[in-house]
């Protein structure tokens, strides 16, 4: 018997009602009842009480195709705590070398935070611009973290590299956010991928090295330092800005310009964010509601490495929603959603743009520009 894989409090709260699998892309998918939260808990309780070994092939499979959006949880009559039960899962499922190597190289790269701060710096001087002019930082104490406490924007371990434009647009828009550069991972990538009290060491050193509020640019990473520090230090940046929009409108080709919103799965399922930016967007444009816009797009963090064949079949559904929304941008609140739509997008060479909703607000024309 197996017994200390689980919270047993947790693990008992589902009572396989089956609301769950209507909300779930990969029952979707594949009809599998495997597949589907209420069969993957009945799995980690075999699991628990050595009904299954440890080694079984069934759960080495639906612990990874999982992808972790924890869209059952607010269908849940019973309040199953399933994104906290899967990261158990992984802990003990992707122990050591059983961890995917793909998962294996980006937790090391986001440990390393020389290396976080030079990709950002090469990301920034490739694009032609002076990096030390891209994002402004407050003045590191000789520990590299802030001198005091005030708001903090989180740059991110990846977004840094792949989409600067973002924390410079979060600054645009708030001028009081300070960005201090040595500021490493918030440890959601490793929370979500076995290392669980790894990830929730990252979020208290984080946490300590900006003081006061934390707001971030991603759904994901607002998600897991929330609950490892608590609410009241962070906010998502659709949250910071609420009520704040620019004035003005986003225009094109002489009208009010049609956007939609991709939903971050854990800012959404995991905090309950999601109208905030909504109102942002139909501040500033005329917003249009994808039918799917609650449901995963294939990103899921790592998912898209680890899983593609899967991660493309859910892509494509999305895709084909938003060329037919007749939409002119398609927005996200989180970097790893904007890879995956702006991939998507180009390979279907379409016309509409993805892009973050701080890089959309900061393209609005005041009312006498």
């Amino acid at each position: 018997m197996t017994g200390d894989v689980f919270h047993p409090e947790q693990l008992s709260r589902c009572i396989s009602c089956g609301f769950c699998l209507p909300a779930c892309p990969t029952y979707a998918l594949t009809g599998d009842e495997a597949s589907s939260p209420r069969g993957r808990i009945t799995l980690m309780r075999a699991l628990q009480d050595g009904v299954l070994p440890p080694d079984d092939a069934t759960l080495a499979e639906q612990a990874s195709s999982c992808l972790g959006c924890r869209a059952c949880e607010p269908v849940c009559p019973a309040g199953v705590e399933y994104g906290s039960l899967l990261e158990q899962w992984r802990v003990h499922q992707w122990r050591g070398r059983r961890r995917p190597v793909p998962a294996r190289l980006l937790m090391l790269v986001a440990e390393r935070r020389r290396l976080l701060r030079l990709l950002g710096l090469l990301r920034r001087a490739a694009a032609g611009a002076s990096p030390s002019a891209e994002v402004p930082t407050s003045a590191p104490s000789a520990d590299g973290a802030p001198r005091a406490a005030g708001v903090q924007l989180l740059l991110g371990c990846f977004e840094r590299g792949l989409f600067p434009a973002v924390s410079r647009a979060a600054q645009v828009l708030d001028p009081a956010l300070t960005a201090p550069a040595a500021q490493g991972c918030c440890g959601a990538l490793h929370a979500h991928n076995g290392d669980l009290a790894g990830g929730e060491r990252m979020a208290h050193r984080l946490g300590a090295e900006l003081p006061g509020t934390i707001v971030t640019t991603s759904g994901g990473c607002a998600a897991h330092l929330a609950a490892v520090l608590g609410r009241d230090r962070v906010r998502e940046l659709s949250q910071w800005l609420t009520g704040r929009a620019p004035a003005g409108e986003l225009r094109v080709d002489g009208r009010r310009a049609r956007v939609t919103l991709q939903d971050s799965c854990h800012l959404r399922n995991g905090l309950g964010v999601y109208a905030e930016p909504r109102a942002l967007l139909r501040s500033v444009a005329h917003y249009v509601e994808l039918p799917s816009a609650a449901t995963c797009c294939g990103a899921a963090g790592t998912y898209s490495l680890l899983r593609p064949r899967e991660s493309r079949r859910i892509l494509a559904a999305k895709i084909d929603e938003i060329e037919a929304a007749g939409v002119d941008y398609v927005v996200t609140v989180n970097p790893g959603c904007l890879r995956q739509l702006r991939t998507g997008l180009r390979r279907r060479r379409s016309t509409v743009r993805a892009v973050h909703l701080a890089e959309l607000l900061v393209r609005v024309t005041s009312p006498s520009g």
